[in-house]
């Protein structure tokens, strides 16, 4: 592994949007007068974070062939990402998203994703992307919702482990993006075999493991994020049996827990701060972990410097576009005591 060429850090896979965010912070949704226009979708916020990191990075996503897609793809330019490896669907319109801005905790989220660009990601396109060429991959449980997205994304990370690079999954549970979200459960868990670290937040993890009617039901009921029932111990077991080395519950205000087979869990405490927008924060947790990581940190550095992006993000308006800087990180982290 140590002679093979690596061009990226980190090449991310999954969803890409334009996220809408409310210009009226703590007005009900359907009060909303304006919005403000950014770009979004878990992968590429997590891979916009790591390049503000500093990080070589490419996105592995699908745009329309519409104006929209012209706006994810201008922006990525703008920040350095790679988008080469980005096709361009024809007869697909690029995904958006609005979302309401209630703090402290009502963060109301609906998506535009009829039949989207990414899920049409296709082996051929993956084919194409130089999976062998990069440090670590990353992915997330919602390309795995349907095909032709699933097999190429799977397709991916099997390229990616093949080479050598670290594979990571992000769950990313949405369920209003499958038909049942016991699919999510089957699709994830068919999924972590190929993967060396996992991370997701208590519900997400607790999803994977979803089946009985019951908490269908629940999880049917809730937004991502919100609390699904169950047994967060047995859930992070079932997680780890299947193959990751590694488990990261991002828990937001409560910082990160990082969990190794056979192992105690490793506590990564949290920055407090006042919250104006939690969305976009477990992605930017994510960006700071992987940086970490690939930095060559221990697990609990790591998940600080996660946590000090998260904590970042929360305190502005949007996602991507307020990604911070690896200075920002460093800086915000020594003035709160260091690592």
């Amino acid at each position: 592994m140590s002679d093979r060429q690596v061009d990226f850090d980190l090449i991310t896979a999954g969803r890409s949007s334009i996220d809408l965010y409310s210009n009226d912070i703590g007005t009900p949704f359907p009060e909303i007068t304006g919005f403000a226009a950014f770009v979004g979708g878990c992968p590429t916020n997590i891979g916009v974070g790591a390049r503000r990191l500093g990080l070589r990075t490419a996105l592995l996503t699908a745009v329309g062939d519409d104006l929209v897609g012209e706006f994810v793809l201008r922006f990525l330019g703008r920040e350095g990402i790679e988008t080469r490896f980005v096709p361009v669907k024809a007869g697909f319109r690029t995904s958006a998203v609005l979302l309401g801005i209630e703090p402290p905790d009502r963060f109301p989220l609906v998506f535009y994703r009829d039949r989207p660009p990414d899920l049409e990601l296709s082996i051929d396109d993956v084919l194409a992307a130089p999976l062998d060429r990069t440090r670590a991959f990353l992915f997330t449980g919602t390309a795995l919702s349907r095909d032709p997205s699933r097999s190429a994304t799977l397709l991916a990370a099997e390229r990616a482990r093949r080479a050598g690079a670290t594979v990571l999954l992000d769950i990313d549970f949405r369920p209003d993006q499958w038909h049942d979200p016991r699919a999510f459960g089957v699709a994830v868990r068919g999924a972590l075999p190929l993967c060396d670290i996992a991370l997701g937040t208590e519900s997400e993890v607790k999803a994977v493991v979803l089946e009985r009617s019951a908490d269908v039901a629940v999880a049917h009921s809730q937004i991502s994020g919100a609390e699904v029932g169950g047994d967060l111990d047995r859930a992070v077991a079932a997680v780890l049996e299947r193959g990751p080395g590694a488990l990261v519950v991002k828990r937001g205000p409560g910082g990160a827990s990082l969990h190794l087979p056979g192992q105690p869990p490793i506590v990564a405490a949290p920055f407090p701060v006042e919250p104006v927008n939690v969305l976009g924060a477990g992605d930017a947790f994510a960006a700071g972990f992987v940086y970490g990581f690939l930095r060559g940190w221990d697990w609990q550095r790591s998940a600080r410097m996660g946590n000090a992006c998260g904590a970042i993000v929360v305190t502005r308006h949007g996602c991507a576009n307020f990604m911070p800087t690896e200075r920002e990180a460093l800086d915000f982290i020594a003035a709160r005591g260091g690592f």
